[in-house]
């Protein structure tokens, strides 16, 4: 099962209305686009959901440990600037942006692009729409983003200002100054 995007410009849902429509539905994955569009997104397979959690468990143990910000899997929601709403596959948002939200902007859908995000492609997803939602992050305020092909075996890495740069098959990546001191091993992804 691919994707499945439905055209929601002629019917406007509240980010009220969204927010209840993926309480309501919560077996299903939900995003929307700037222009408003609602995408589903099919669940993934057993292969990715375990590289998913082994990518996600790296992230939240080092967050932990370093204190500076908070972690997200992927079924965080985020109130992108450009007004799409967003799960990726693994996220962080530094304290000072966390602790700025009132707890009602926490609870809910977190109306901020994360610092830093992973997508993670699985069978069901095209090259293309990742690299899109990548640059989508890139243009909202990401100031780090790791896009992983395991089909490929490359990494591409999203930096504001800066070329997309393509690694082939590393075996660990840097949160750089973003993340200072993580650094994700790619072994048990790959």
């Amino acid at each position: 099962m691919t994707n499945l995007t439905i055209n929601f410009q002629s019917v406007e849902l509240t980010d009220e209305q969204f927010y209840q429509l993926c309480l309501n539905n919560r077996d299903l994955r939900f995003e929307r686009n700037a222009k408003g569009d609602l995408i589903i997104m099919s669940p993934t397979g057993g292969e990715t959901g375990n590289r998913n959690g082994r990518l996600t468990q790296q992230l939240f143990n080092w967050s932990d440990r370093n204190g500076t910000g908070i972690a997200f899997d992927s079924s965080g929601g985020f109130k992108l600037p450009n007004n799409a709403d967003r799960s990726p596959d693994a996220a962080w948002i530094s304290n000072q942006r966390w602790q700025s939200l009132t707890p009602e902007q926490q609870q809910k859908f977190v109306p901020l692009c994360p610092d830093f995000v992973i997508e993670l492609r699985s069978p069901t997803d095209t090259l293309k729409s990742l690299q899109e939602k990548m640059i989508e992050y890139q243009e909202n305020g990401t100031r780090l983003g790791w896009l992983i092909n395991r089909q490929s075996r490359q990494v591409e890495i999203y930096r504001p200002g800066e070329n997309v740069e393509i690694l082939e098959s590393p075996t660990s990546l840097s949160g750089e100054d973003v993340l200072p001191g993580f650094v994700l091993n790619l072994a048990p992804i790959w």
